[in-house]
């Protein structure tokens, strides 16, 4: 009997093999490894300092690592600059929302988008493809609730609106694997319950990787979690089972009390440069 045919399963979207970074006497990111297959909705968690943002930093090539690899669907990109990492399909969001206040809303989007397009060649002497560049870009206002405001400055914008903005922008050039830094910091509930909406909405295409500090935004979105402290990893796993991990609740109550505030398991707490 001929033996039935089987498809070479596909290679994970996301893999970091033992990466490391440090500052000086800090190492911020300690031997973190990580395999995330496509379509995953990941969350990173962990006290301020425990090196998420850095985590990030240098998946998305601001940053480089002292020792390790990073490969996305399976090309090594440990040494890509991060310009050909976005080409490739890598978008980020940031703890404060990166937006040119002095463009309006809608070509925020269009030059975020711009570098992505496949008729981005001389758009800017031909009407008809600059028009195409701003259907593109009005789509994802529309997605992240600002098509109304497509000709305003983005300077006029909210805190929330800006990040609203910031999401829009990364989703402009249509990415494989989605970086978001703390999204939901600020929101009103309803700007979260937006977030939510649209993360949810995210095809199986992208890949999403969330640090973010409102636990149930972590246990709403995301299946699975990486919980850091001190730059290593302390758990990985399902989310339900991660949040409950009696290394991680340790973790966050030795943090609190570390830094005289109150211990607390997982919840706002103000932004640490180091992530």
């Amino acid at each position: 009997m001929t033996p039935a045919h089987t498809e070479a399963p596909a290679p994970p979207v996301l893999v970091l093999d033992h990466l490391t970074r440090r500052y000086g006497s800090l190492t911020a990111v300690d031997d973190v490894s990580l395999r995330l297959p496509a379509g995953a909705r990941h969350a990173v968690i962990g006290p301020n300092g425990a090196g998420k943002t850095t985590l990030l930093n240098l998946i998305a090539g601001t940053d480089r690592p002292d020792r390790g690899t990073i490969a996305l669907n399976g090309t090594d990109i440990t040494r890509t600059a991060t310009a050909k990492r976005s080409r490739l399909g890598i978008a980020r969001s940031f703890q404060q929302p990166s937006v040119i206040s002095e463009l309006t809303v809608l070509d925020n989007v269009v030059l975020a988008g711009w570098p992505h397009h496949p008729k981005r060649r001389g758009a800017w002497r031909s009407p008809s493809r600059y028009r195409l560049h701003e259907e593109s870009a009005a789509g994802h206002l529309e997605t992240v609730g600002l098509a109304d405001l497509a000709h305003r400055p983005a300077a006029t914008l909210s805190h929330g609106q800006r990040r609203m903005l910031d999401l829009a922008a990364a989703l402009a050039g249509g990415p494989r694997l989605l970086l978001l830094d703390e999204p939901a910091a600020g929101l009103t509930d309803g700007d979260i319950g937006r977030l939510l909406a649209i993360l949810s909405g995210l095809p199986d295409s992208v890949a999403v990787i969330l640090v973010e500090h409102h636990v149930e935004v972590v246990a709403q979105l995301a299946t699975s979690v990486t919980v850091l402290a001190a730059g290593r990893v302390l758990v990985t796993g399902p989310t339900a089972e991660a949040l409950a991990h009696p290394e991680v609740r340790d973790a966050y109550h030795t943090a609190g009390a570390a830094s005289g505030a109150a211990p607390a398991v997982i919840g706002p707490s103000p932004t640490d440069a180091r992530g």
